[in-house]
């Protein structure tokens, strides 16, 4: 029954990457249909001029990062290899959380890099938040790098919770085998007076 229930998981975790990368996808070949051409092409606001559309080539990492940067495909190895290590680990076992954390993930670079290998190295980014008021610009993203994003912050909450919770359920453990432990000198005296009692 758990090994059933560990492989819904996997398959839920599956549909997520498929649901990811379709939504990127498809809201890419959008963007480059009506909002081309790249950088100089129409804005269209979304909440006034602080979340609008506009069309950018980018050739780095998400975000803008390591543009034409050998660093860039060593950061995407890494983190391939890592995110697949953790996955395999917990093949056909794992809370559901985790595995749809990891299909977001999963799934999001997997976008990105069906970017590259078809559009000749650059990803399509079109999100652009900003806050004209204080001049604050936000790099310019797409649902790829919002999923990846979102999935490791997820993450590191759900690590961090898991290791305070286990941390306390240890101290309350703790307490309750410090409660239940009694030294002899305890007992000592109710046992003193009773074998004076005993006596003639």
């Amino acid at each position: 029954m758990l090994v059933k229930r560990a492989r819904i998981y996997d398959a839920l975790a599956l549909l997520t990457v498929g649901v990811v990368i379709g939504l990127d996808q498809w809201t890419k070949a959008l963007v480059v249909e009506h909002l081309s051409p790249p950088f100089t092409g129409p804005v269209v606001p979304l909440i006034g001029n602080y979340l609008t559309l506009f069309y950018i080539q980018n050739r780095g990492a998400a975000f803008g990062l390591f543009a034409n940067n050998i660093a860039l495909a060593i950061l995407i190895a890494v983190a391939v290899c890592v995110i697949s290590y953790l996955y395999v680990r917990m093949f056909n076992s794992g809370p559901l959380a985790y595995k749809l954390i990891f299909g977001m993930i999963i799934g999001g670079a997997a976008g990105n890099l069906i970017d590259r290998a078809v559009r000749g190295g650059y990803v399509v980014d079109f999100i652009f938040f900003r806050i004209p008021e204080i001049g604050y610009r936000f790099a310019i993203f797409n649902l790829a790098d919002a999923s990846i994003s979102v999935g490791v912050f997820l993450l590191i909450v759900l690590i961090l919770f898991g290791s305070l919770r286990r941390t306390k359920d240890q101290s309350i453990v703790g307490q309750d085998s410090s409660k239940n432990t009694h030294s002899p000198s305890q007992h000592s005296g109710p046992l003193r007076s009773t074998e004076q009692d005993a006596k003639p």
